[in-house]
């Protein structure tokens, strides 16, 4: 439906006698789904988001060790969103560490850590159930063995980086690698 609203405009762009965008159109076809948004009804889908920029894409869990790290990815979000890079975070319990409700796991990301970039309601993030988007990064990398592991994503939808858990967002290499897609 998005690439069908997509090609609308395009051609309404056209038969104005307008130009085109370079990035009208040039949305990978893992992004191009309905996501729910963490504790909404509201979904979005990651083309509107992320559709020719670089991403930087995270599998969380609210009750995890490293879930201090949400202090760190807003800061990325933060540093980084005005030139370009669309920070998602994929709430998820594949390693049983998500909240019991998504209103828990909510108010950790949002309230406790400030959280403004994307988070996605919990879903799967490994093995044959994984939600479309991690089926293809997994695909071209390799599937997180816990949470909070990061791919940076380039603006095409190649996965040019996978950063375990332990590696914070503040690292220089994890910055070298967004600044690397920018």
């Amino acid at each position: 439906m998005m690439r069908w609203r997509v090609v609308k405009c395009v051609s309404l762009l056209l038969l104005l006698g307008l130009t085109v965008p370079a990035v009208a159109g040039e949305c990978p076809d893992f992004l191009d789904h309905e996501q729910r948004k963490l504790h909404s009804r509201d979904s979005v889908n990651l083309c509107e988001v992320a559709a020719g920029k670089p991403m930087l894409v995270v599998n969380t869990a609210s009750r995890c060790g490293y879930t201090g790290q949400f202090e760190g990815l807003e800061a990325l979000h933060q540093q980084y969103k005005d030139r370009g890079l669309a920070v998602v975070g994929f709430a998820s319990d594949d390693f049983r560490q998500e909240a019991d409700t998504e209103e828990e796991a909510a108010k950790v990301c949002f309230v406790n850590f400030g959280v403004t970039f994307t988070m996605i309601a919990p879903t799967p993030v490994t093995g044959e159930q994984a939600n479309p988007v991690f089926r293809e990064i997994n695909r071209q990398s390799e599937q997180p063995r816990w949470n909070f592991t990061k791919y940076v994503v380039d603006r095409s939808g190649k996965v040019v980086e996978r950063f375990p858990s332990k590696v914070r967002p503040d690292d220089p290499q994890l910055i070298e690698a967004v600044e690397s897609v920018l």
